[in-house]
């Protein structure tokens, strides 16, 4: 049976949209020269500055897929030293593939309740579409909605301490702004090596909820 010109046309215009999909979620990881403050891996998460103020920022960030594995602790310290070589050995060849697999920035660390931590790597945009599955059952593959969210920056080191005063920090501002956002989960992000000692950026992260809100005069929502 010959496929009508119409046929045609529909298989065209499907394949395009699955090219432009790809596109669109391959895009979300780029190469660290477009980051700010991303410059010690290959890629980075991109994201789009909405708007900012004097305490923090709001950023949009689009889906992407990551690594995961979830540590109990008492502390952040305890937890992301676990959690970190768990899903380094993912991307050194614990995987079914045995693939070597390039560190991305930032780490993500989810905080959640009763003190589980999620940690999370970003895999890079050549594994974006089809990753070798994880051979450690502590390790999982997930993909992650974008999302809006409020950020603090800060520097020096992400510990349990400077995490927990940032997010009150940044809470603080959200709640006098009259922000609407999710108080857990949080997040503590950080971008830097432990062999870094100098220019290290760390951030903490609300998820944000209805329209963001950046109240401090003159200015602007940057999408405007």
């Amino acid at each position: 049976m010959i496929p009508s010109r119409h046929s045609g046309t529909m298989i065209l215009l499907s394949g395009l949209v699955g090219v432009l999909l790809v596109l669109t979620a391959e895009a979300r990881v780029g190469k660290s020269s477009e980051s700010e403050f991303c410059t010690e891996t290959e890629e980075c998460l991109m994201f789009k500055r909405i708007c900012e103020t004097y305490e923090y920022e709001v950023r949009e960030y689009g889906p992407a897929k990551w690594v995961s594995t979830e540590v109990e602790a008492w502390f952040l310290d305890y937890a992301t030293y676990q959690a970190f070589w768990r899903l380094y050995g993912y991307i050194t060849g614990e995987n079914h593939e045995g693939k070597n697999i390039e560190m991305t920035s930032p780490v993500l660390v989810e905080i959640l309740k009763n003190g589980v931590y999620k940690m999370s790597f970003l895999l890079p945009s050549e594994f974006q579409r089809n990753p070798p599955k994880p051979t450690d059952k502590k390790v999982y593959l997930i993909d992650m909605p974008g999302k809006i969210v409020y950020v603090r920056s800060f520097g020096g080191w992400l510990t349990h301490i400077t995490d927990v005063y940032h997010s009150y920090k940044l809470s603080s501002a959200l709640d006098s702004s009259g922000a609407m956002y999710q108080k857990s989960p949080r997040y503590a992000v950080g971008y830097n090596s432990p062999m870094t000692l100098f220019d290290r950026h760390n951030e903490v992260w609300y998820m944000a909820e209805g329209k963001p809100v950046c109240p401090s005069p003159g200015e602007q929502l940057l999408s405007d």
